[in-house]
């Protein structure tokens, strides 16, 4: 991972609240030192997931090791009157030196269970909250939109047109490894797609066709520019762009054309009616992409009624995951100094200690629900799902390494989920759950804290 696109990594640090600085020197002051644990996890699913897909997580792992407070960020607290210059000397040599377990990137993951735990010195944990919170938030409430277009477009390409609606230059930015992660074919983001390895898509603005005096000379200029290319058919009149688009072929017969796309209207009929055209001009191969502020829910219709749509672009109901643009993600202290620690407020209860989610399978290797256990318990059914990323303040380069694949890892858990998991519509309040069973060590050692 690399900063945000205007903070270098020694500036990086300092994207914190103040009182993650405060609190670290109050335990620089009192020579608190002992290791804690915290744990990055949230409460409950928003109505409309019935899981997340953990993002980031790992790639956030990888960049604590490298943050740095440089003299000049060292400078700015100094001007603040806050902090002692011993604590600022402490500061500048400070290098994290803990342990961080992580979810795979790519996992799905349900409520109460750990994306990530973080065991360190306390102030070295502690000044990690804010930052952490932010980047995987951000990451996997957006592989976690991507992930349910994927689902409603059974098998058909889903690109990223959402760039200009995003809030921010840094969420359009990381959003396209999360809609990677997530499996969608392609982005429309030029630097997001670089740098993340997501295939480049694109076809062209109304502003193109508006630009030029006869829309059949648009087409005309913009296909001989780039062969294969996706020409935009309802400038005007959709259906009269498609006979200008074939008119171009017949006249043409050396133009190959990718596709039209649909951008407003009813693209249900519109696209049966375009495919019919198509198909009866003997251009078969011409695919029809769809976009005009689709989201899942659009898109699993548009495939139920069986409309001859071959992709579909999706902009802003995906860049801002405008159904669920939250997630109640809590980074806790649950162990220091060798005892587990549980927060008691009403509604925020945390379950104490170090932990290991263990899940299950049947004989078909479908999930069939987790268990959530206690670190160091033994003899539990399952494939353990938290690997030591980050180990005295040393990535593991395999494990990040494998961050890497995990589209690959998405698309199985997928085929392994229930198919109540993949359904779309929000979760009724009397519906069941996933099942996520405490082990017996957890629950025991809870009651003890509790």
């Amino acid at each position: 991972m690399t900063a945000p696109l205007d903070v270098s990594e020694t500036e990086l640090v300092l994207l914190t609240d103040l009182y993650q600085l405060t609190m670290t020197q109050a335990y620089w002051k009192e020579a608190m030192a002992e290791r804690a644990t915290f744990s990055l996890f949230f409460r409950r699913l928003p109505p409309t997931r019935r899981f997340m897909l953990a993002c980031g997580q790992q790639h956030a792992a990888a960049l604590i090791t490298r943050l740095r407070f440089g003299e000049a960020q060292l400078a700015q607290l100094a001007a603040t009157g806050l902090f002692e210059a011993a604590f600022l000397d402490w500061l500048g040599e400070w290098r994290f030196s803990g342990d961080i377990w992580t979810l795979p990137e790519g996992t799905p993951v349900f409520a109460d269970e750990p994306l990530l735990e973080v065991e360190a010195p306390i102030a070295e944990a502690q000044l990690l909250e804010s930052l952490v919170m932010n980047l995987v938030q951000l990451e996997t409430l957006l592989a976690s939109k991507a992930v349910r277009l994927v689902i409603a477009a059974r098998g058909r390409p889903v690109v990223d047109f959402g760039l200009r609606r995003m809030h921010g230059v840094d969420a359009a930015l990381r959003g396209v490894r999360a809609y990677r992660t997530a499996g969608l074919e392609g982005t429309s983001n030029v630097l997001g797609g670089l740098r993340h390895d997501l295939p480049l898509r694109g076809t062209m603005a109304h502003s193109y066709i508006l630009a030029h005096d006869d829309e059949a000379e648009a087409f005309a200029a913009f296909a001989r520019y780039y062969p294969n290319t996706t020409l935009l058919v309802d400038t005007h009149d959709t259906l009269a762009g498609v006979d200008q688009v074939i008119a171009l072929l017949e006249a043409h017969p050396e133009r190959r054309l990718g596709a039209i796309r649909l951008d407003s209207g009813d693209l249900g009929n519109l696209a049966k009616e375009a495919r019919r055209r198509l198909d009866a001009a003997g251009h078969r191969e011409v695919k029809i992409i769809a976009s005009s502020g689709l989201d899942e829910y659009q898109i699993a219709e548009l495939v139920a009624q069986g409309a001859p749509i071959d992709g579909f672009g999706v902009g802003t109901q995906l860049g801002v995951s405008a159904d669920a643009p939250v997630i109640d993600l809590a980074y806790k202290l649950v162990a220091y100094a060798g005892r587990p620690r549980v927060k008691h407020s009403p509604g925020k209860v945390n379950l104490p200690g170090p932990k290991q989610v263990y899940r299950r399978r049947d004989d078909d290797g479908r999930l069939v629900g987790d268990t959530l256990a206690r670190r160091d318990e033994t003899g539990l059914e399952g494939e353990p799902l938290l690997v030591p990323l980050v180990k005295d303040g040393r990535v593991d380069g395999e494990l990040v390494a494998l961050a890497d694949t995990a589209r690959e890892r998405v698309a199985a858990s997928l085929a392994a989920l229930p198919g109540t998991l993949k359904r779309l519509d929000p979760r009724g309040d009397d519906e069941e759950a996933y099942p996520v069973a405490l082990s017996p060590g957890l629950e025991r050692l809870r009651r003890e804290v509790g």
